[in-house]
């Protein structure tokens, strides 16, 4: 039986002898569905290859990825132990900064109290220098007061070596001519146990010398004493330049303590009384132009030199003393010179 296709997508197969042919048909669509099998098995195949192929080429660079990763782990690892040791340092920089914070805060005080002080120090020194300012101007006018003090001291300084050299001389002028007085009457003498020169600078002549015991009558061989007396007394006032000191000579009669103070008083007057009217009036009154210097006096017991007690200290107690007095005015007027310079005031200072 010849089959009659009518078209390739026909489902029903004609016979010759006009029926319809179901299995033929089925054939064909088994084998087309058999032919899109392969295909679509190729189709997986060549899917599968190709998958596998990616697959084995994803697996490798999995691979290569997991050993990148351990790598990575291994280095994220490394890095954590530093990160963590840096962090420990960290901490170490950190509170040491701390710390040096703290200290630099502190140091940052301190400092601003040394800028206080200093700050204070610079007032001070501008209140020193102020006060300084002042003291140089004091001590300028402190020194102008010293130079004119100085001024002042080597005029006084020159003046008292004049002042001194002057009462020196008066001192040496007075001694000498005691000396001579004394030398004079040792002469005439010969005895210079019976005249001396007194602590207080007069002759001291002894009792015996001129007078016997409790008499006011001078002795004949003593008036060649006298004697020597007026001519020492009248070439000494005859020198102006000596007169001009004197201002008295006296005569002073001593006792001792015998008998009572009145007669003792009055034989003692008697005595330099006696001696001063020989005195003027022996070598004619050659001492008469001279009178105005001589005056007498009479002590008693009241100005002794030695002890009553035994007999030698009332001999030595009954004397004549012949006192040579300078003038007052004349030392005052040495004085008085020095005196005179003027002395530069003293400027005080409130402190």
């Amino acid at each position: 039986m010849k089959r009659v296709r009518s078209g390739a997508g026909s489902a029903l197969v004609k016979t010759a002898e006009g029926e319809q042919g179901f299995w033929p048909s089925y054939a064909d669509m088994m084998s087309a569905l058999a032919l899109i099998l392969f295909f679509l098995m190729l189709l997986s195949y060549i899917q599968n290859l190709i998958t596998g192929n990616d697959l084995q080429n994803t697996q490798e660079v999995l691979e290569d990825t997991r050993l990148q990763l351990s790598a990575t782990l291994l280095e994220v690892e490394d890095a954590e132990a530093l990160l963590s040791e840096a962090q420990g340092k960290l901490l170490l920089v950190s509170k040491d900064l701390e710390d040096a914070q703290l200290t630099l805060h502190n140091q940052q005080e301190e400092i601003t109290q040394y800028a206080r002080r200093i700050d204070q120090y610079a007032r001070d020194l501008d209140a020193y220098a102020e006060e300084i300012s002042g003291q140089e101007e004091t001590i300028a006018r402190q020194q102008e007061l010293i130079d004119r003090q100085e001024d002042y001291l080597a005029a006084a300084d020159s003046e008292l070596r004049e002042m001194r050299s002057q009462m020196q001389t008066i001192a040496v002028f007075r001694l000498s001519i005691l000396e001579q007085i004394r030398e004079s009457i040792v002469d005439v003498m010969g005895d210079a146990a019976k005249v001396s020169i007194g602590e207080n600078g007069s002759i001291i002549l002894s009792e015996g010398v001129l007078f016997d015991l409790g008499s006011s009558e001078i002795k004949p061989d003593s008036r060649p004493v006298l004697d020597q007396l007026v001519q020492v007394f009248s070439k000494f006032l005859s020198d102006e330049e000596n007169a001009k000191y004197v201002d008295s000579i006296v005569i002073s009669g001593h006792t001792d303590s015998i008998g009572t103070a009145e007669s003792n008083r009055v034989l003692s007057t008697d005595r330099a009384n006696s001696v001063l009217n020989y005195l003027l009036s022996a070598n004619r009154g050659e001492l008469n132009e001279y009178a105005q210097y001589f005056c007498a006096a009479g002590y008693g017991l009241t100005r002794p030199v030695e002890s009553n007690d035994t007999e030698a200290g009332r001999a030595a107690n009954r004397r004549i003393e012949i006192s040579i007095i300078l003038k007052d005015e004349s030392v005052l007027k040495i004085v008085e010179q020095y005196l005179a310079l003027e002395v530069p005031e003293i400027e005080t200072q409130e402190q």
